[in-house]
């Protein structure tokens, strides 16, 4: 019985060491697989109750483990849509074959890293046929609560390359210094125009139309300016109309004192914005706050235009993307401007090792890994995204070789356990001879 069991024990130290064998062997053939996952093989002992005084050898077991909660160094490509993780989380994927289906059924898959390129429909695609999926942005960049316990809501990240688009005028701050001689008795009372470009809705030039007319008092300094604001989008027609009072005491002289509205949108003494209403739509004119000298002023005897400050920008043609560290897609523009497309969010499960590992290092979720949720990169657990980057494999092949060689020498050892019992036998059966 005793050498039966020293025989079964040596074939198990032969099949256990061929399986830490085919993990090495795995490993080195993947050290440069990008995103690949170190696979682990451990030896648990069997143990045989023995009776009578006598020993049983039990042999050896072995369980395999993808570490997949081990991460490979970074390296940078010359591709923005690259992409890796610093640290916990992974990125959503599905497959190419889901999408081209079009059922509305999109299996999610988990990687920590792919060489994203837009397909023929501009869909981020790798060659491997992983399908990179975000959040939709709206229209104005931002992006709505999503839920996160769910893929509900996430879709293929698609990319129209060579689409247009404009980004209409908002905000505009206005820094202007008014002479203050002009408000003086004697004064010729002449207004001070100017005009300012801003963008509609369709990316269309158009022109708001600032005067300042000056209240010139019979006698000393009235320090009062009317300011009238037309819009060429609305065929010239005035949208709005102030009186401002300057200030002229020590320390705080030339700075806005009050600031009354005449007709359209109040002033928010708060924010030193004007909401006016332009034929497009709402846009704050920021004048600066009372007593703020970095707003509007009245000084000495010039009028000039310091600071005008506006966002928007015409038409542009969308010339590429880029993905920043919280994850989010921005559509990059010829005409300088950039817009929110999609929000990458990263999936992070309790037991990442317990994911089920599938081919192009991707990865299922499963009961041993737990349930997932989606967070915002760079919030709770989750690392960043990284654009412009790839994870490289795992395998440290130095090691790998090492335990090749003791792999080697066990798998040798084994075997010649079997020829020793083999052997032993033979003399027991010489015995009768």
């Amino acid at each position: 019985m005793t050498i039966s069991s020293s025989l079964a024990a040596g074939v198990s130290g032969l099949n256990a060491n061929a399986t830490k064998l085919a993990t090495i062997s795995d490993n080195i053939a993947n050290s440069s697989t990008y995103g690949y996952k170190r696979a682990q093989t451990d030896f648990h002992s069997l143990v045989i109750d023995s009776s009578g005084g006598g020993y049983s050898a039990g042999g050896v077991r072995t369980t395999n483990m993808r570490l997949i909660d081990e991460n490979g160094p970074l390296i940078s490509t010359n591709n923005s849509t690259d992409l890796a993780i610093s640290g916990r989380g992974m990125l959503p994927v599905t497959t190419a074959v889901a999408v081209a289906n079009n059922n509305g059924d999109l299996p999610m898959q988990l990687v920590t890293t792919g060489s994203f390129r837009p397909d023929d429909n501009g869909i981020l695609t790798t060659d491997t046929g992983l399908v990179l999926m975000g959040w939709p942005a709206n229209a104005d960049g931002t992006v709505p609560s999503y839920p996160r316990d769910t893929i509900a809501g996430l879709e293929p990240v698609k990319v129209n390359l060579n689409q247009f688009a404009g980004d209409p005028t908002t905000r505009m701050t206005l820094g202007v210094n008014l002479p203050a001689v002009a408000t003086e008795a004697g004064a010729s009372g002449d207004a001070q125009d100017l005009s300012i470009e801003y963008f509609d809705n369709l990316g269309t030039s158009e022109t708001l139309g600032i005067s300042f007319a000056p209240t010139v008092p019979a006698t000393g300094s009235s320090n009062e300016w009317t300011m009238t604001i037309t819009d060429s989008a609305s065929g010239g027609a005035v949208i709005g109309e102030y009186s401002l009072t300057f200030d002229d005491a020590r320390g705080s002289g030339g700075t806005l004192l009050s600031v009354t509205t005449i007709s359209g949108g109040a002033y928010d003494s708060v924010t030193g914005d004007i909401g006016l209403t332009v034929a497009g739509g709402p846009l704050d004119l920021n004048i600066g706050l009372l007593g703020d000298p970095e707003g509007m002023t009245q000084l000495s005897d010039s009028f000039a235009p310091v600071s005008i400050e506006k966002n928007g920008s015409p038409v542009g043609n969308l010339t590429g993307v880029e993905v920043d560290s919280r994850g989010f897609v921005n559509a990059i523009y010829d005409v300088g401007f950039t817009r929110t497309i999609y929000q990458i969010p990263l999936a992070d499960v309790p037991n990442p090792n317990g994911l089920i590992p599938l081919s192009n290092q991707s990865y299922q979720i499963s009961p041993d890994s737990g349930a997932f949720f989606l967070w915002d990169a760079g919030d709770g657990p989750a690392g960043e995204v990284v654009g412009y980057s790839r994870e490289e494999s795992a395998t440290d092949v130095a090691n790998e070789l090492t335990q090749l060689i003791q792999t080697q020498r066990a798998y040798s050892s084994n075997a010649k356990v079997i020829q020793t019992v083999d052997e032993m036998l033979q003399e027991t059966t010489n015995i009768k001879r």
